[in-house]
């Protein structure tokens, strides 16, 4: 069982999450994916890519408005169990 523990946050609130990962097509399309798996209304424009600077690595952050610490808990869960993604912040 378990337990639920209080959020810093009100709800509703703008909230990012970024994923960090090798950079290809691919990976941003999967980010976003997950992510609107769990946001109904994920527009392009809270979407931003930004590549390393070596362009080997992209970070993929989307600000999503987040109903609860459970959504913002399962995107993480979601995105940290992909074997693409090297990090999630």
């Amino acid at each position: 069982m378990s337990e639920e523990r209080p959020s810093l946050l009100e709800f509703p609130c703008q909230f990012p999450i970024k994923a960090m990962g090798k950079s290809n097509v691919e990976f941003d399309l999967l980010v976003i994916d997950i992510v609107r798996q769990h946001v109904n209304d994920l527009s392009e424009k809270s979407i931003k890519t930004r590549p390393s600077k070596n362009g080997k690595f992209v970070s993929v952050t989307t600000t999503i408005e987040a109903t609860s610490q459970q959504q913002i808990d399962d995107i993480y869960r979601q995105l940290s169990s992909h074997p693409l993604v090297l990090m999630v912040l």
